[in-house]
Order: C-alpha cells, then structure tokens, then sequence
C-alpha cells in the first residue's frame, strides 16, 4: 500500500496562519540566511505572485541590516534578531524583524525612521535608503516598541512591513 502526501502541495492562504519564529545571529553576514529561510517559508504559499515575494524578501532582508547596524543586536556579541512572519488576514502578509533594543553606545533611543535629506545629500550619500526602499515596495510598514511601556522604551523594536496579496478565483487562480 503505497501512502500518498500533499507535504509539497501549496497551501492556500488563511487568516491568523503564522510560520515558526526564527532567530539569528545580529551580524549582518547573516543576510543571506535570512532571505533563504524567507524564500523557503514563502515557497509553499499558494497564489504568492513571485514578485511580491521577492519584494517581502527584500525588505525583510533591509530590516535584518537595520537592526545589525542600529541596535544592540549587532553591537553585543551575543545578539540576537527575530524574523516573524504571518497573515493578519487571508489577503494580507505580514514579515517583522525585532531587535535586541537600544545600543549602549548612543545617548538617545530612537525609532528607525526615514531620513530627510536634500536632492543633494541624497545624491552623496552612500547609504540610508532602505527605509525608503520599504516604504516603496510594502503596501504598509511601520515601528513600535516591543513593550509598550513608557519606563521599557528601548528594549526593542518591531519594524513591520505588509503585503497584499492578490484576491483568487474559484479556481484558485490570482485575479490578473
């Protein structure tokens, strides 16, 4: 008797449907790992038009160096950052990376954020657009605070970015 799986079968998308946490090492040679593990987990979604994965993968990857450049995670030794990913709803993918919180070598925390620069500036400034990048490719993105606590303010930052996805036929064919 033969026994048949679906293991491979994609699976459609469905809200409050999360994947597993992962968590890596905050240096920033982990990129690549983090875009993989991403890929692999997306891979098996059903109807996820390719663009919008590479897009989801992109800006996760973006925020990944984020929190290796601008948070504790990539300053200690032992830091650490967290890739989650689920579906708030059926049409909506969310990816969010946490860090280990404010760095101990600046004297103010601050939330990442888009920076303003002239035409100028932009054009000599060798980095500081992936934000902007984010901000571009995901429908919506944001910041809070891990705790929401005034007196935990620091501890840790969710930088978010959603992506819609394509309302499927009957079929189970992305409407064009």
């Amino acid at each position: 008797m033969a026994i048949v799986s679906n293991i491979h079968a994609p699976t459609p998308p469905f809200a409050g449907r999360r994947w597993p946490s992962r968590t890596y090492p905050g240096q920033l040679a982990q990129t690549g790992q983090v875009r993989a593990d991403l890929a692999a987990d997306l891979y098996r979604l059903a109807g996820l038009p390719d663009e919008t994965s590479e897009n989801l993968v992109l800006c996760a990857s973006e925020m990944f160096a984020n929190a290796c450049d601008h948070s504790r995670s990539g300053q200690d030794t032992e830091g650490r950052v967290v890739r989650t990913l689920h579906m708030p709803t059926a049409h909506t993918l969310q990816v969010a990376i946490v860090d280990d919180g404010q760095r101990t070598d600046t004297a103010e925390f601050q939330a990442p954020h888009t920076p303003q620069h002239t035409i100028e500036e932009w054009e000599q400034a060798e980095r500081g657009r992936g934000l902007l990048l984010i901000g571009r490719l995901a429908d919506r993105w944001g910041t809070r605070s891990v705790v929401d606590f005034p007196f935990c303010q620091g501890l840790g930052t969710v930088t978010w970015a959603e992506f819609t996805l394509p309302e499927r036929t009957t079929t189970g064919e992305a409407n064009r």
